[in-house]
């Protein structure tokens, strides 16, 4: 990026929970969505944006520490105990020490804490807000944060809560015109529905509507700032919807997410961007967009010259992890692609994955969009084969993403892609090896699953005196 004279950009990361590409502006049509459609017209939308794994904790410490989870040890719930291996520096820490006036509003949701909140400066709704109450504060707060920080340029993330479930139709009369289970479609990769399906779905959607108009709050605040023309604005989802095969898995409805960045007189307005891009990528971008130096230990790259309009390969795989989310829920995986095919690896093979049976377990799931195991026997027998796979895994499993966009039929063993699946192997060891990975040791991925299987119903909470995990998996970091 060519270095001026002009003030450093603000920024402003606007961080949804548990929403998946279900807007207007990636082809859904179940709900309108005006204000992130006018995002994305703005400036750069990715058609092919990831988070690093599809539980908050985990995907958040990616976003403040600029690593994967395997390598800050973030691999489950701050609330369920997991933490980071030690006190990473963190994107606060870095632009606050340059200058920047930093501020958070809504949850932290890393373990420690301290590591982001100690270098905050303005802090708000400290809670997650899953009953999604009074919900225009979070524009008002932005609004505040946003004159407090004067002159200095400015670093603010605004957490939003409202599609995490559990999902409210309506909340103070948001939306204005909820839509009702007659009027969705349920997304393509649950793969059928009935009518608490469709109730779940619909419901979901309302609080897409309701997302939107929060979003369309915070922007309408920093055009009154008079400081919208020197920040840059970014929208993702933390990681996909609660659904069947969605959020928790590294599946695409889990890691696929949103993603639109306006920076204007940089980003080219209306553009979208097919590349392979991660929210790894986010610490080098605010190294840049800082003008601060790159930290060429940092695993991801920066997104500037893909905002820029380079058009060149900014890579050519692309990884995901799943780790233990909560103790009864471990179940390591990973995932790696490339432009079209992709490689699920799942080196735990003496259980089912226990995940899936919480969806699957009964007759009426209270909380997610997932059919039951009673409902499944009257599915066609494909759909129900994906959810046989989706349940026991087996160690390989190879998808099309072009022909197969939501994972339902595995390619692995097939001799006429054997090259491919080869070749995907060879990615994943070399990413792990690159990353200094454990899973790749077998001796630590088996203490890491007696450790959670050690932590006693109902609670499933954390071991007593705390996790042991830091102390051996925390390899080189």
């Amino acid at each position: 990026m060519e270095q001026t004279n002009q003030p450093r950009p603000n920024i402003l990361l606007i961080v949804s929970e548990d929403t998946g590409q279900d807007l207007s502006c990636y082809g859904d049509t179940n709900v309108p969505t005006p204000h992130l459609d006018s995002l994305a017209r703005d400036g750069v939308l990715f058609e092919n944006a990831y988070i690093t794994q599809s539980v908050c904790s985990p995907s958040r410490s990616t976003i403040f520490t600029g690593l994967y989870p395997h390598q800050n040890g973030q691999i489950g719930l701050a609330t369920h105990a997991y933490t980071m291996f030690r006190r990473f520096p963190t994107t606060y820490s870095i632009l606050q020490e340059a200058g920047y006036a930093t501020g958070l509003i809504g949850k932290t949701h890393v373990n420690p804490a301290s590591v982001v909140e100690d270098y905050v400066d303005y802090r708000a709704i400290e809670g997650a807000n899953f009953a999604k109450q009074n919900l225009g504060e979070y524009a008002d707060h932005a609004a505040t944060f946003i004159e407090s920080a004067g002159d200095s340029p400015f670093f603010l993330t605004v957490n939003l809560p409202d599609t995490h479930w559990p999902f409210q139709d309506q909340v103070d009369g948001r939306p204005e015109n909820p839509v009702g289970p007659g009027d969705v479609t349920v997304m393509p990769y649950i793969g059928m529905t009935n009518q608490r399906i469709q109730e779940y779905a619909a419901s979901y959607y309302n609080c897409v509507q309701r997302l939107d108009g929060c979003v369309g709050e915070l922007l309408e605040a920093l055009a009154h700032s008079g400081r919208a023309e020197n920040t840059l604005v970014i929208f993702i989802g933390d990681h996909g919807a609660q659904m069947a095969r969605g959020k928790i898995w590294p599946l695409e409805a889990g890691v696929k997410i949103p993603l639109m960045v306006r920076w204007p007189g940089v980003a080219g307005q209306g553009r979208r961007c097919d590349e392979l891009v991660s929210t790894i990528d986010f610490l080098p971008t605010f190294l840049e967009v800082a003008g601060l130096p790159p930290n060429d230990e940092l695993p991801g790259c920066s997104l500037v010259p893909l905002l820029e309009g380079d058009s060149c390969g900014f890579r050519d795989y692309l990884a995901v992890e799943r780790n233990s989310d909560v103790a009864f829920l471990h179940f390591p995986q990973r995932a790696i692609r490339d432009r079209r095919y992709k490689l699920i690896w799942s080196p735990v093979r003496d259980r089912p994955d226990p995940g899936v049976e919480c969806y699957l377990g009964q007759a009426r799931p209270p909380y997610c969009g997932c059919p039951s195991t009673e409902e499944l026997r009257d599915a066609p027998e494909r759909v129900q084969q994906v959810y046989a796979t989706w349940l026991n895994p087996p160690e390989f499993q190879l998808y099309d993403l072009v022909a197969d966009p939501w994972e339902f039929e595995n390619l692995a063993g097939k001799v006429e892609l054997s090259e491919v699946e080869e070749r995907l192997k060879n990615a994943l060891r070399e990413w792990m090896t690159q990353t200094d990975d454990w899973i790749a040791e077998p001796e630590k991925l088996s203490r890491l699953t007696a450790e959670n299987d050690a932590v006693p119903p109902p609670g499933h909470g954390s071991p007593e005196g705390g996790w042991q995990y830091p102390s051996y998996l925390s390899g080189t970091w």
